[in-house]
């Protein structure tokens, strides 16, 4: 090993709501499951100011928070059990458009408290343009 850590990329493509609601972006959106059945729920709510929240229901149930220069702690449980979660977001932008929202985070990640990895999350909502 070189030390350098092999990173794969995950992208989800999928038709989401969108609603802009006491100075909040929520995305709402449904995600399959590899190899099980039924899908995951995900609400994402972001605040401009450096906030972003996730919420996922279904096969997996978690509440995470990313905030700058913060530490947020979560349970994150799966279909084999339960896990605590810590985000520590480094790095936050968001960039809002008339179309368009694009976010960018870089936290570590780690598990029971032990780090395992940073990470990047990036999320970017399209409008839906013209269907005719």
């Amino acid at each position: 090993m070189t030390g350098e850590e092999e990173t794969e990329p995950i992208e989800v493509i999928s038709p989401a709501t969108y609603y802009f609601k006491n100075g909040k972006h929520y995305i709402l959106y449904e995600e399959p499951v590899e190899g099980m059945s039924g899908t995951i729920r995900n609400k994402i709510k972001i605040k401009e100011d450096g906030f972003l929240e996730v919420i996922k229901s279904g096969a997996t149930n978690t509440h995470m928070l990313f905030e700058k220069d913060k530490l947020n702690v979560t349970q994150y449980e799966t279909p084999y059990g339960a896990i605590i979660v810590g985000t520590h977001t480094k790095e936050f932008h968001v960039n809002v458009t008339e179309n368009q929202i694009e976010v960018y985070i870089r936290y570590a990640l780690d598990i029971s408290g032990d780090k395992i990895a940073d990470c990047e999350i990036r999320v970017k909502v399209e409008a839906k343009l013209g269907t005719g």
